[in-house]
């Protein structure tokens, strides 16, 4: 299914009046997941600002022990800094990233604004080098503008 295919769906999760917030971020997060085949791990960070770190929200893939992460590590750390999208094509090339898993070889972080503040992230960890492209970078903008409007 194509980016375009799925932005009418995501849509309809968030507008969905049956579903919790978590309820309609893990749909998203399965509907991303099932449609798009180097997609394997899709899961939304929050951040807390007191704290500066960010603590795992919803999400579908393997069990990470990574539910807390402080601002400035790993790749997700780094976004929550930088406010910019991070694009890992291979992350055994990456100084500063955190090991999930050894099937893991790249990343797409996209921060989550809300009035203008980052307030988390969407995270997508894939098994395959170097598969994600600028159309992988609008659509997740697409997907965090619509998760914008349950904040």
């Amino acid at each position: 299914m194509t980016f375009q295919e799925l932005q009418p769906q995501v849509t309809a999760i968030t507008i969905n009046t049956t579903l919790s917030r978590d309820e309609k971020l893990l749909a998203v997060c399965q509907l991303l997941q099932d449609n798009i085949d180097y997609y394997n791990w899709v899961g939304f960070y929050f951040a807390n600002q007191e704290t500066q770190t960010l603590h795992l929200g919803p999400y579908v893939g393997a069990e990470t022990d990574h539910t807390v992460i402080p601002f400035g590590k790993g790749i997700c750390g780094q976004v929550a800094v930088s406010n910019d999208n991070f694009v890992v094509p291979d992350v055994a090339a990456q100084d500063n990233y955190i090991a999930c898993s050894f099937t893991v070889k790249s990343e797409i972080v996209v921060p989550l604004f809300v009035d203008g503040e980052n307030i988390g992230q969407i995270d997508i960890d894939s098994h395959v080098i170097d598969p994600f492209t600028e159309s992988d970078e609008r659509f997740l903008e697409f997907v965090n503008k619509e998760i914008a409007k349950l904040y």
